[in-house]
């Protein structure tokens, strides 16, 4: 089979295998994606109530803090779900192109397409841009995922992309990986 065909079956496959898992928002790595320690001064295990989004609130977005990432990165990109949703993993932010220089984003990241630093937001599945908080149905407590990818590009993606948007940006452009998981109970 010439290399080429070959290639492109390789990009298809690791496409479709992507796209099997963006409902997830889990991204297969590569072994060789460097480590992010990713943290929040704003919560430790439990999400307290004012990241939260119910009784018709937004929540504040979480402070979030990381270490230095590898050289060679351009931009980060933030993706927050909840993996214990009922139908399937639901997205509460997504954000990307925070400046390579960045190690901590504020409480309260504004709820802006584009945000003065450059970095932009998605569409999270309450269909708002910007952070959507805590509020799982019923009376059990869900775990909420964020996690932090450094990029070797800024994405050309455009402010309001969904998950499966991103998650296709980011292919091929990871150079680290940083994961914090919350529980908010109910």
């Amino acid at each position: 089979m010439p290399a080429r065909r070959m290639l492109r079956l390789r990009r298809t496959a690791f496409s479709l295998a992507l796209l099997a898992v963006a409902g997830n928002s889990r991204l297969p790595f590569a072994q060789s994606v460097g480590q992010l320690h990713l943290t929040s001064p704003s919560f430790s295990g439990a999400i307290p109530d004012r990241y939260a989004s119910c009784n018709g609130r937004r929540g504040n977005s979480p402070a979030l803090v990381w270490d230095a990432p590898p050289a060679s990165t351009r931009s980060f990109a933030l993706v927050v779900t909840d993996p214990d949703a009922p139908l399937e993993t639901f997205t509460h932010w997504l954000l990307w192109n925070v400046p390579a220089g960045t190690r901590s984003l504020p409480e309260s990241v504004p709820a802006q397409p584009q945000l003065p630093s450059g970095a932009r937001q998605g569409r999270n599945d309450f269909g708002n841009i910007g952070y959507g908080g805590p509020c799982p149905p019923g009376r059990s407590g869900h775990r909420y995922v964020f996690d932090l990818y450094a990029l070797d590009i800024a994405l050309s993606l455009a402010p309001g992309a969904s998950k499966r948007q991103l998650l296709e940006a980011l292919h091929g452009h990871i150079v680290a990986a940083g994961e914090l998981v919350g529980r908010y109970p109910r």
